[in-house]
C-alpha cells in the first residue's frame, strides 16, 4: 500500500510503500477513502507527544470501509462504512473506563499517534475506536466530523444550554464554522464572534442570528444586551480574546474551551463569583460520540467546508492547514 510516514521528529512527510497491515485480535482493517489533516498532526510531524514512536503514519480523521477483522470482532463486517477519530481505544479497566468515561481513559490510545493512522490506503484500529458512518454522508466531507465535528458537537450538547438560549461561538475557523452550524441546528440563538467583518456573510449563511465584530464592538456588551450568553464556545486558541468574554455570560453561564492553545487566560475570581459563571474545557469524545455527530450531521445537513488533496500532496496540504490558509478543513483523498 501507499502511505505517508514521518521517520523522525521534525522530519518530512515521506511517500512510502508499506505492507498492508493484518488485523490482530480485537482489531479492524480499514480500506481508507479519506483522511482529514488536523492541527494536532503536528504531534507526529514535530514530535513532543509522550511515548510517540517513529516511523509513524499520522491521521485521525479517517473514513473508509471494513476490509477484514481480527479474532473476536463481531460488530464489524466486511464492506461496512466506518470512521476512526482521535480516540483510538481504551483499556476498559481504569477508574474513568469503569465509569464509562472512555475519552479520559488513563491508558487511552490516540489514532495516528499510538498506532499508524489514516495517511495511508489501509490502517488497523481497535474495534472500540471504530464508528459507523451513515450512507448519506460524503466521505471527504465526513472526515473532519471525526475531530472538529465531534469536538464542537459534543461540547455543545453537553453544555447544559437549552433550545432558545443565547450560545456564542468565538472564532470562525476549522472548529468554529462547524460549531455555528451545530448550535443553530440544535435550536440555540447563535451568535458568531470574529475579529473583523470578513466572515460576517459566511457566519449568517451557516446559521448565526447575530454577528459580532470584536474589532469594532465589545462582545461582552453586545451579549449582555441579548440577555447574556448561556454558553460561549471558545474555538480559537487565543487567551487574550477569550478572557474578556466572561463578562458576556448570563447567570450560570459558562465558557467552554475547545480550541487547544498554550496561552493563559486572565480571569478574576470576582468575575466568576458574580452570576455564578464558570470556565471549563471539553475534549473530543469516543466512537459512540462520533456516531452521534455523524448521524446528527446526516439528519440536519451540517457539513464541513473542505479543500481536498491527493495523498501524494500531503506535505503541501499540511502546510496550508498550518498557515491557516485553508477554508476550512483539509482532507486527503486516498481512494
Amino acid at each position: 500500500m501507499k502511505a505517508i510516514q514521518v521517520s523522525k521528529a521534525g522530519g518530512p512527510f515521506e511517500l512510502v510503500d508499506r505492507e498492508i497491515p493484518k488485523p490482530k485480535a480485537g482489531e479492524v482493517l480499514i480500506k481508507v477513502q479519506a483522511c482529514g489533516i488536523c492541527h494536532s498532526d503536528m504531534f507526529v510531524k514535530e514530535g513532543g507527544f509522550p511515548g510517540l514512536e517513529y516511523p509513524r503514519i499520522p491521521g485521525h480523521e479517517v473514513i473508509g470501509t471494513v476490509e477484514s477483522v481480527g479474532e473476536g470482532v463481531n460488530l464489524w463486517k466486511k464492506g461496512q462504512r466506518v470512521g476512526v477519530g482521535w480516540h483510538g481505544g481504551h483499556c476498559h479497566e481504569c477508574e474513568p473506563c469503569r465509569s464509562g468515561d472512555f475519552i479520559n481513559c488513563q491508558n487511552g490510545k490516540v489514532t495516528g499517534i499510538s498506532f499508524d493512522g489514516g495517511y495511508a490506503e489501509y490502517m488497523t484500529a481497535p474495534q472500540e475506536a471504530v464508528a459507523s458512518v451513515p450512507d448519506e454522508l460524503d466521505a471527504m466531507e465526513a472526515a473532519p466530523l471525526l475531530c472538529a465535528g465531534i469536538t464542537t458537537f459534543n461540547a455543545l450538547r453537553n453544555s447544559g444550554a437549552k433550545g432558545g438560549d443565547v450560545v456564542a461561538v468565538q472564532g470562525i475557523g476549522g472548529l468554529g464554522h462547524l460549531a455555528i452550524q451545530f448550535a443553530h441546528k440544535m435550536g440555540f440563538k447563535t451568535v458568531a464572534i470574529s475579529g473583523s467583518d470578513s466572515k460576517k456573510d459566511l457566519a449568517k449563511d451557516l446559521g448565526a442570528a447575530v454577528y459580532i465584530n470584536a474589532g469594532k464592538e465589545n462582545p461582552a456588551e453586545v451579549l449582555q444586551k441579548l440577555g447574556g450568553a448561556a454558553v460561549i464556545l471558545a474555538t480559537a486558541p487565543n487567551g487574550k480574546s477569550i478572557s474578556p468574554l466572561v463578562d458576556g455570560l448570563g447567570i450560570n453561564g459558562k465558557i467552554v474551551v475547545v480550541g487547544a492553545g498554550m496561552e493563559p487566560m486572565e480571569i478574576s475570581p470576582l468575575q466568576l463569583i458574580m452570576g455564578r459563571k464558570s470556565v471549563g474545557g471539553w475534549p473530543s469524545g469516543h466512537a459512540k460520540d462520533s456516531e452521534d455527530t455523524l448521524n446528527f450531521s446526516a439528519l440536519t445537513g451540517a457539513k464541513a467546508m473542505i479543500e481536498t488533496y491527493p495523498l501524494e500532496k500531503a506535505e503541501e496540504a499540511y502546510k496550508k492547514m498550518l498557515e491557516n490558509k485553508a477554508r476550512f478543513r483539509v482532507v486527503l483523498k486516498i481512494s
